[in-house]
């Protein structure tokens, strides 16, 4: 079977390299891919009938004559960003200079079917898990930003709040709780299929997410590691690219399972001296922090203001990888309000 056709052309090769590079270490010896950097022979290859699954050319190198060959998806990357920009339905245009990633995720989501890379290039289901050592880091704000996010780069997302007593209901649309006994009766005697007989209540906005539940686990004399069954069960069905787990502060067996079980571990800070040292003590309680598993992000950041980041840097057992901005109105922002910040886009390019 002949592998899928994808041609990139543009006349400056050092934005051709990253984009080449990113296409070949996710789909390698699985496609054809060729690069054009030359505008005469591209010029001289489309006088010729081309076949291709998929055709990113520049701007300046695309004419509408290049539709009358057998391509299925054309993406012209434009040199000026133009939202809600109309023209050729077969046409995609994509800003240029937006992130590689975004870009890659962009194209593949809207040509998977045609490549019929989905099975070759599916990875497992991969568990974050969002944490902080000290309340009030603004966690669940990031861990729904970021699961907008990635949701908007074409990703299967399950959002599962992981709280004693769960306060995310502002972040949703519909906040109604989980109501049906059944549900409860699963939940407190849970087998390794409980996402299957629990999914028929899993919801979906921009991202799908397991609803609040009526009461606090305590009071619905539930365990806490009922999310770990959760967890595993939905992560066995496949069903999603990643689990975005968004857990409480308490440091105890049952946090140390889950950050056994995470492939990634997001962990969020403010600058504050507090904050920093809650981090810093959590890190000494933990093992391999610096590993490529754990991420180090300092959330509602205020860049004039005095950082105990800064201050404490010599005594600091982690390093930042990332900063979320402080939103000045961040209790009235929606996931998709979320996803548009360009920090919770960073934070979410470091886990795909």
């Amino acid at each position: 079977m002949a592998k899928p056709r994808i041609i990139i052309a543009d006349t400056d090769e050092s934005y051709l390299i990253p984009l080449q590079l990113k296409f070949a270490q996710e789909f390698f010896e699985k496609i054809d891919l060729e690069i054009i950097t030359d505008a005469a022979y591209f010029a001289q290859l489309f006088q010729l009938p081309q076949r291709a699954e998929v055709l990113i050319v520049s701007e300046d190198l695309y004419t509408a004559a290049v539709q009358k060959h057998n391509i299925s998806h054309i993406f012209v990357m434009d040199e000026q960003y133009e939202e809600e920009r109309t023209g050729d339905l077969n046409v995609n245009h994509i800003f240029k200079y937006t992130s590689i990633q975004e870009i890659f995720h962009e194209i593949l989501g809207k040509s998977a079917a045609t490549l019929q890379l989905n099975e070759s290039a599916k990875q497992e289901t991969k568990v974050i898990l969002f944490y902080s050592a000290s309340g009030g880091a603004g966690k669940t704000t990031a861990a729904v930003g970021v699961s907008a996010a990635l949701a908007k780069n074409y990703k299967k997302v399950l959002y599962i709040n992981a709280a004693r007593l769960q306060v995310f209901q502002h972040m949703i649309k519909n906040q109604a709780p989980i109501t049906a006994s059944d549900v409860y009766a699963k939940l407190s005697a849970p087998t390794p299929h409980l996402y299957t007989e629990i999914k028929h209540v899993v919801r979906k906005e921009l991202f799908s997410y397991v609803p609040p539940f009526k009461a606090a686990l305590m009071s619905l004399g539930l365990s806490y590691t009922v999310y770990e069954a959760v967890i595993r069960s939905a992560q066995k069905s496949g069903e999603y690219d990643y689990i975005l787990v968004d857990a409480d502060v308490t440091f105890d067996e049952e946090k140390a399972s889950l950050l056994n079980l995470a492939d990634k571990v997001v962990i969020l800070m403010r600058q504050e001296p507090a904050s920093v040292l809650a981090t810093n003590l959590l890190v000494s309680n933990m093992n391999g922090v610096d590993s490529e598993k754990y991420i180090f992000i300092c959330n509602d950041f205020v860049k004039d203001e005095n950082s105990a980041l800064i201050a404490a840097n010599g005594a600091m057992k982690f390093s930042i990888s990332e900063y979320i901005r402080h939103f000045e109105h961040y209790e009235t922002m929606s996931a998709d309000d979320l996803s548009r910040e360009s920090s919770i886009q960073k934070a979410a390019f470091l886990i795909l």
